[in-house]
């Protein structure tokens, strides 16, 4: 079959996609020049690979891999306690760089990002390509990690772009290649595009990108979902994705887990734990003035294998007390006795905005209101304090001992050396260098 060829301009709109390559281990990279070129592992005190350099994945190791299997893979792996606060702080400082060169910015992930630069060609006296590589290079002076770039005329397209070669590549995608790009793109490949979806393009003879985006677009309209139809007509080079530059302030759900060290079969523990991870959650919820309608909380035992439940709440609530009675149930009727368990999670679902408290007929106003001003008050200490210097009694347990034992218990770098003003609760914004070449 002849390929079709998009009639379309070079860059009628100019999308980035920037992807920073293996973060957590290429921050610690950057952070200690002598682990550069060496298989490095973050993830520690999880018992399991959070990221690997590339130099680990060219080993064979992949991210959720246990950490004995890594040893056996690649004795020479230095494996380190994931640093989340460096990690964040490298975020920060490539989001400031990207904003020097075009405010229209989305945030995407920690360690990825949109931007919009259509129309600053003239400004900065180049083509886009050029601005991209400007944006790339900043980077990778000045936090020395390395990034993928994608540059095309939709979100979708840029990180189709931004994905075509790693690690530290740049590829440009104008309007009259894109079918060159897509051709040579599994549809399963394609942001947006989960596994069903791609088994069902499959079986109806759409076995890459340009097969899907070739087709008609009544026959998407009737065949697929309209999030697809925003995907095929983004693939056609239509941009139908905004970039969102505000803070992300709406949820679907909220999820936090939490692992510790050595796994425990102490019921009133691993409960402990879980009830912190509620609480947890629930900061967040409110923090973003919303409420969930369900629960989910499940146990991951010494296998990875993970058990649960969801269930729905008598009132849509941010409140730990008003879900703990819930969460209860749920942890009774899936903790198996005597069985070692390594992590325990909690997901809030059906969440919408805090509108005001709605209540049934038999609930009293006034102790639900108390309840409210409760919490507001335990999120003012925390904000000044620090989380959890109040909590509930369930979490007690998890709240006075150490989450991590052993090697695991490692602390990194960035915790344990302070700088001239700092305290546990307040860093200068900046990571540390602990060694210089």
């Amino acid at each position: 079959m002849k390929e079709k060829k998009l009639s379309l301009r070079s860059f009628p709109k100019a999308i980035l996609h920037i992807d920073c390559d293996a973060f957590f281990a290429s921050c610690e990279q950057a952070m200690h020049p002598e682990y550069k070129g060496k298989p490095v592992i973050t993830g520690k005190e999880r018992g399991i690979v959070a990221a690997a350099s590339y130099e680990a994945k060219a080993k064979g190791i992949k991210r959720g891999v246990p950490l004995w299997e890594v040893k056996k893979i690649c004795p020479d792996a230095i494996i380190l306690p994931s640093d989340y606060e460096t990690y964040s702080l490298f975020s920060k400082r490539l989001f400031e760089i990207i904003r020097k060169f075009t405010p229209v910015i989305e945030e995407y992930s920690i360690d990825e990002a949109f931007a919009d630069i259509t129309g600053f060609q003239r400004p900065y006296h180049c083509s886009y390509e050029e601005i991209a590589m400007r944006i790339k290079n900043r980077v990778e002076k000045e936090l020395g990690i390395t990034v993928s770039v994608g540059l095309s005329l939709s979100k979708v397209l840029a990180k189709v772009g931004s994905k075509w070669k790693k690690p530290a590549g740049f590829t440009p995608i104008p309007g009259y290649s894109i079918h060159e790009f897509l051709v040579k793109t599994p549809i399963g490949k394609i942001w947006g595009i989960g596994p069903k979806t791609a088994a069902y393009c499959i079986a109806n003879g759409m076995q890459t990108a340009y097969d899907f985006a070739a087709k008609p677009e009544e026959y998407i309209k009737t065949r697929f979902t309209k999030p697809h139809h925003e995907i095929w007509q983004e693939l056609n080079g239509h941009s139908v994705y905004p970039i969102i530059t505000e803070e992300k302030d709406d949820y679907a759900s909220i999820s936090k887990t939490k692992t510790f060290t050595p796994p425990s079969a102490e019921k009133a523990f691993v409960y402990s734990q879980m009830i912190k991870n509620l609480e947890n959650a629930c900061i967040k919820a409110r923090r973003h003035n919303l409420v969930a309608k369900k629960v989910i909380a499940f146990v991951k035992d010494q296998d990875f294998i993970s058990a649960g439940l969801e269930a729905s709440l008598n009132r849509a609530s941010a409140f730990p007390n008003d879900i703990v009675p819930i969460v209860k149930q749920i942890f009774d009727t899936i903790c198996v006795p005597e069985k070692l368990y390594r992590a325990t999670g909690i997901v809030l679902c059906d969440l919408k905005p805090e509108t005001g408290l709605q209540l049934s007929l038999f609930e009293p106003a006034v102790q639900v209101e108390k309840l409210k001003q409760v919490y507001k008050a335990i999120d003012g200490i925390a904000e000044k304090m620090g989380k959890h210097k109040i909590h509930i009694g369930a979490s007690l347990l998890a709240n006075t001992k150490v989450q991590h034992l052993y090697d695991r218990g490692d602390i990194p770098v960035r915790k344990m050396e302070r700088l001239k003003g700092e305290t546990k609760r307040r860093h200068i914004a900046i990571p540390l260098i602990m060694k210089k070449v």
